[in-house]
């Protein structure tokens, strides 16, 4: 199926090459609608110039026209119907075509399958990280889909021999009837004169050793034949349970693990269609072996042998038990998880879903869910099997849903669309830990049976980690918690045991992941960016990105302890950074003109060379969530926050200001910025709020204003240290005089201002 989703993507002549392909001899509605089960069969196993392999073309042109047939009995709807009968069509013209020639229908899928492939490897480059992702994912999807031919074949195989056995028995019963007939005519003579005893005795006593010794090989036949019966199904079982292995413990693991990361910003976790399909197929052989196994049995009680048989079917009924419980138990997941940081109060919602429910008919009596919030260590105990005694941590209002099966999809799911917090108890927390780092789970679980009530299932899912706020300035914070456990969680964990400290490349790929969602862009952390965070969160100087590739970053380092000399964690500063480019930022990020990740002295450094009115844009060093416009003289702008972007936005704030002349390194600014200006509907004293901020904070600059006449009754020393900050950035709140002088200032032409002093 991996290699149909590529093909679909081809384009141009590839695309044309690629749907010459189809014709009547091979309609492409088949590939499509059949492309997993067309990848997954063995077509180069068969050799072409071999009569002798024309019986396994002749199977899998059978199979291929049951596979269509099966698709076609489960259209359902107006289009179902239309499709059902092109469907049935196709079928009857394949048989029709290639029934007295199967090789030649493997002839062209072979040929069909290979150009593919040629075509997707050359437009995608299969060297390429991406192509041979591709390449593994088709190879794994083959030997599934391989392995569940093998499991289809000898299931079949099972069946004949269990019809086989069942005649055998049959026969053999009517011949022991036959036995009991001949005795009771060897005691019926007891009443007959001797003579006619002695004349009709001899013929029965042949008969009824010819019948009985008949009776004794043909019941070590049958024991034979149960014997091997059993020896199939145990083989059967091995096979079944490494490919559920395959299926459960390996692919739908790592969907949920993508499913985790996506709560981090990762690529979408995908659909569960193929799994469920896989998931489908599993349910459906269990069962069939199941009922094979009880048929065996039955036929065991009805004619009792001594020997092994009774207790190998005990142990193939309970080992089949076994399988089919924990692939009920595993498919029952949440696809669509809760909110992770979760506000009292406030709706949310989500999805849970049964993937084996269709298959097993679990639809007949639609079953009851129940979401229940419970504590960390509640979970715990819960997966320790230990009486929880139905506790639990809070009160979720509307958390009682009852699954539907929506034919159309073949999913039987339970959509809670208006749950709320309605309360939450907390536990005693531990030592430094905060409310923000308490994480919960909702608790979904469920009771239905299957086969009749011949098998009762209870099944409980947990949510990914929910961290439950009261106030919205709790956000950032819990999303530090559920940032930390999405990432660096590990397979099987004891809930919610995550490291307390990470290699810092790990925890780069973390945030870099989380920004690049946020943002909504393509333009991830460069290495650049990623040192200048190393910087600040080791408070190191080096600017080899080497040296921080061997360190840890603790949890208390990235979200209890704050940056040395402020008042906000390492987090909270990046998150504020994130927030205040996805709200306003965003455009700019993606054009590259804000470098934003840059220190005051490599903004200082970077523009000491170049020509004057060359600016920079960098996120500020001192306020959580602020942008900051560094200036070739070197002066750094007071931090604009998402309350300044909310009255004026950043390109309109930079036109208005107009020695602002190129963005650094030497981009004029009205080529990076004038798609984003407004009309200039602004009012003066927008503006004049703007043009203050321009009162830089570096005090060598003032003397290139001698013609600026502050006002008598300001103190000298507002004309340096008084006006700055503790960051060295200008105070802009203590200065609005002097800004109002600055206004005229710089309302005047840029050239000249600037005359005599460009460099």
């Amino acid at each position: 199926m991996a290699v149909w989703i590529q093909a679909q993507q081809l384009q141009g002549d590839a695309l044309h090459q690629m749907q010459s392909l189809y014709g009547q001899h091979f309609p492409i509605e088949v590939r499509h609608y059949l492309s997993q089960w067309i990848e997954g069969q063995l077509w180069d196993a068969i050799d072409l110039e071999n009569p002798q392999e024309e019986f396994k073309a002749k199977r899998l042109l059978d199979s291929l026209i049951q596979e269509l047939q099966n698709k076609a009995e489960h259209q359902v709807g107006e289009d179902g119907f239309l499709l059902k009968i092109k469907l049935g069509h196709y079928a009857s013209q394949l048989k029709s075509t290639y029934d007295r020639c199967p090789l030649e229908l493997v002839r062209c899928i072979k040929h069909i399958l290979y150009t593919e492939q040629r075509l997707v490897r050359e437009a995608t480059n299969s060297s390429s990280p991406v192509g041979g992702m591709m390449d593994s994912m088709s190879q794994k999807y083959q030997q599934i889909n391989q392995a569940f031919e093998e499991l289809r074949l000898l299931t079949q195989d099972t069946e004949n021999d269990l019809r086989k056995l069942q005649h055998n028995q049959e026969y053999f019963i009517i011949q022991y009837q036959e036995s009991l007939r001949i005795q009771a005519q060897l005691t019926s003579l007891a009443t007959l004169p001797p003579a006619d005893r002695q004349l009709r005795e001899p013929a029965l006593l042949s008969k009824r050793a010819t019948v009985e010794a008949w009776l004794t090989r043909e019941a070590n036949t049958l024991q034979k034949y149960r014997l091997d019966l059993a020896e199939k199904h145990q083989k059967t079982l091995q096979l079944l349970r490494k490919q559920q292995t395959i299926i459960l413990d390996d692919e739908l693991i790592q969907w949920k693990r993508r499913q985790q990361l996506a709560g981090n910003g990762g690529p979408p976790e995908g659909g569960l269609d193929i799994l469920q399909s896989w998931c489908e197929k599993l349910a459906e052989t269990i069962w069939q072996n199941r009922q094979q196994i009880r048929r065996a049995e039955h036929l065991r009680q009805q004619l009792p042998i001594p020997g092994p048989i009774e207790e190998l079917l005990n142990e193939l009924n309970s080992t089949i038990t076994d399988i089919i419980s924990a692939l009920v138990t595993s498919t029952f997941i949440i696809e669509k998880q809760p909110p992770q940081v979760l506000k009292t109060q406030t709706k949310f919602a989500a999805t849970v879903r049964l993937l084996v429910g269709g298959k097993l008919n679990v639809h007949m009596n639609p079953p009851q869910v129940k979401a229940t919030i419970i504590s960390e260590q509640q979970a715990k105990a819960l997966l320790k099997n230990e009486n929880t005694r139905n506790d639990s941590s809070g009160e979720i209002l509307n958390n009682n849903c009852v699954m539907e099966y929506h034919q159309t999809t073949g999913t039987l799911s339970a959509h809670f669309r208006n749950m709320s917090l309605k309360r939450i108890k907390r536990s005693d927390r531990r030592g430094a830990e905060s409310v923000t780092e308490e994480k919960f789970t909702i608790l979904f679980e469920s009771q239905f049976s299957v086969g009749g009530n011949e098998l009762v299932f209870q099944v409980k899912t947990l949510s990914l980690p929910v961290v439950v706020i009261v106030h919205g300035s709790q956000d950032n914070n819990a999303t530090a918690t559920v940032l930390w456990d999405n990432a660096f969680a590990e397979p099987g964990r004891v809930p919610f045991l995550v490291p307390d400290k990470v290699l810092w490349p790990q925890l780069c790929d973390a945030i870099n992941m989380k920004y690049k969602a946020e943002v909504q862009s393509n333009r991830g952390l460069s290495e650049e960016n990623l040192v200048f965070l190393a910087q600040k969160a080791f408070s190191s100087s080096s600017n080899n990105p080497d040296d921080y590739r061997n360190m840890t970053m603790t949890w208390s380092q990235f979200n209890r302890e704050s940056l040395p000399g402020r008042n906000f964690t390492f987090w909270q500063w990046f998150d504020g950074v994130m927030e205040l480019t996805k709200k306003h930022l965003k455009p700019h990020w993606n054009d590259g003109a804000i470098l934003g990740f840059v220190n005051k002295q490599q903004a200082q450094d970077m523009l000491m060379s170049k020509p004057n009115g060359t600016f920079l844009l960098r996120f500020s060093d001192s306020e959580i969530g602020g942008i900051t416009i560094a200036w070739r003289m070197v002066w750094n702008l007071m931090p604009y926050t998402t309350k300044d972007f909310s009255i004026r936005s950043l390109a309109d704030r930079i036109s208005d200001l107009n020695h602002l002349l190129f963005l650094y390194p030497d981009r004029p600014k009205d080529e990076v910025f004038s798609k984003y200006y407004t009309p200039p509907l602004s009012t003066v004293l927008t503006k004049a709020v703007d043009v203050s901020r321009f009162l830089f904070a570096f005090p060598p600059v003032l003397p290139f204003l001698p013609h600026l006449s502050f006002p008598s009754s300001l103190p000298s020393n507002h004309q340096s240290d008084s006006m700055l900050d503790a960051d060295g950035e200008f105070d802009l709140d203590d200065t609005m005089d002097v800004a109002r002088h600055v206004e005229e200032l710089l309302r005047r032409p840029v050239e000249s201002q600037w005359g005599g002093q460009q460099s």
